[in-house]
């Protein structure tokens, strides 16, 4: 095999105009993705809570359950991006798979508004095929605007990541003041609303990338042979036998489901590592970097993605969220009608930690300069901040109950604050990593792997949170002992990647 790599180079992007010194699409994705994400979070605080109210009868003893659901949900979510980017890459275009996608998944957030447990679970397996199409293929379309030695590229990411996470900042706020103060009540919250005014936040992102795709030129059009629509018809056709499948594979539950995904991770590695052998030395040695980071970020999900699931039950049950007064209560109780936190709240501490610490964390790796840590030493941070999160919360579960079995608010806030300060070590670097490590030929296929390892490691938090929530719904004992065992679980891997992160960066032949 030859030592260097046999590739066409790719295109160089069109001469877009430039909008505070980036492409012009980049605003324009910008916005769509702001609406997509407003749609994803809008529903991430209710889905456990409404599982348990609408299809356990509010028993505890369904938060196990709920939790299992929720977290192969959302392992299927990103599953479903390595299909979407194959489809992009190789049979509809990334301008057409976004959009085909956005309608799909407008769909399934209308269906999970009826109180049928059938047809929930199938809104839920229609929420998949959609993303599987609209979300790996809007963020490779953000690489695409940049040549392959822009230095603008990572910056470009972490605007794009920005609009992810305004989104996610909203969208709690809104749903949560929707659910439970104009249509409901903190104790009957109409979940119902919450879910079609996410849905209605998906038809925003498809109508705002309809104006707007024009802006994009030739970038994201179906390939040549490719042009009519009898290809689109085709994936339609293959939304409506996917979707049932999709259902049938949420119904396995996630302990089956792990098998299949992790099937899923191995076949996709295989391709990915023969088209990097085919392409030579470097390519395949950049190749073996993502997948052993992609890894690395299994673990980092696995744990993370508590938010939804375990973390929603601990602020529900276990977290004194009441204990505001002065200017804060006021402000609270002006926006709610309550001196209660809500618990939809908390959801959106990580987008906001996120927006305010961005820049923060932006300025420190540009002022490190050459002592700026290697990809591989950023995910090992990412994993170790990950665990101080869960170190701060065996603290709190051991020392700070009080006598009513609660734990102070700010604990939990400053959890997803850590976490985030973990995320911008990882998550936005991890984006950008892919477009500049996979073969040239299969970027849609990468980013679908980096989202598939992210949606194994989301399959892994519900079961560690169903463990966590224990046969009879959570207790701060049941708490401790899985939050100690995530602390454990991240540090020591965090630690190891940080130490072979120069075994890695050798694998990655220059990429920064």
């Amino acid at each position: 095999m030859s030592g260097t790599a046999e590739t066409t180079a790719p295109s160089a992007p069109p001469d877009y105009p430039q909008t505070m010194g980036h492409p012009r699409p980049l605003w324009m994705l910008f916005m769509t993705e702001f609406w997509e994400r407003f749609a994803f979070y809008g529903i991430r605080w209710a889905l456990v809570l409404y599982i348990v109210a609408q299809f356990h009868g509010g028993d505890a003893a369904g938060e196990a359950s709920a939790n299992r659901t929720y977290g192969a949900y959302l392992a299927l979510v990103y599953a479903a991006a390595i299909f979407g980017g194959y489809v992009a890459d190789r049979v509809l275009g990334y301008q057409r798979s976004i959009l085909v996608g956005a309608a799909v998944m407008a769909s399934g957030l209308f269906m999970i508004s009826l109180p049928n447990e059938q047809i929930f679970q199938l809104g839920l397996a229609t929420i998949i095929c959609g993303n599987g199409l609209f979300k790996p293929n809007i963020s490779t379309m953000v690489g695409k605007l940049y040549g392959v030695g822009d230095e603008r590229r990572d910056s470009g990411f972490t605007i794009f990541y920005m609009g992810i996470n305004l989104g996610g900042f909203v969208a709690p706020l809104l749903t949560q003041a929707l659910a439970q103060r104009v249509f409901g009540s903190e104790g009957m919250p109409s979940y119902k609303i919450v879910f079609i005014a996410s849905g209605i936040g998906m038809l925003i992102s498809l109508v705002w990338f309809w104006l707007g795709r024009r802006q994009l030129l030739d970038v994201g059009h179906p390939p040549p042979d490719a042009k009519g629509h009898r290809n689109v018809f085709y994936v339609l056709g293959g939304i409506v036998v996917a979707i049932p499948l999709t259902y049938l594979l949420l119904a396995m539950g996630a302990n089956a489901l792990a098998w299949v995904l992790g099937l899923l991770f191995v076949a996709l590695c295989a391709l990915l590592l023969a088209e990097g052998i085919r392409e030579g030395t470097v390519q395949r040695d950049r190749v073996i970097a993502m997948l052993l980071i992609f890894a690395f970020n299994v673990l980092f999900w696995m744990f993370f993605e508590q938010a939804g699931s375990s973390f929603t039950f601990l602020a529900d049950k276990i977290v004194d969220r009441g204990i505001f007064s002065g200017g804060m209560a006021d402000f609270i109780k002006g926006i709610t009608g309550d001196t209660v936190f809500p618990n939809a709240w908390f959801q959106s501490v990580n987008s906001l930690a996120i927006i305010v610490l961005a820049p923060v964390v932006a300025w420190i790796w540009l002022s490190m300069r050459r002592a700026n840590p290697s990809i591989p030493r950023k995910f090992g941070l990412g994993l170790i901040f990950n665990g101080l999160a869960f170190l701060l919360l065996m603290f709190a579960l051991s020392s700070l109950v009080d006598t009513s079995g609660k734990i102070p608010f700010w604990t939990l806030f400053m959890v997803y604050v850590i976490q985030s300060v973990g995320e911008l070590c990882l998550s936005p670097i991890g984006l950008s990593m892919v477009t500049k490590l996979a073969p040239v030929r299969l970027v849609g296929f990468g980013m679908g792997g980096w989202f598939l390892s992210t949606g194994i490691g989301n399959n892994l938090s519900g079961i560690f949170a169903s463990y966590v929530s224990g046969e009879g719904g959570m207790t701060v004992q049941s708490a401790y002992a899985g939050y100690t065992f995530g602390f454990w679980a991240l540090v020591i891997p965090g630690v190891l990647l940080f130490l072979i992160a120069p075994l890695i960066q050798k694998l990655m032949h220059g990429v920064k």
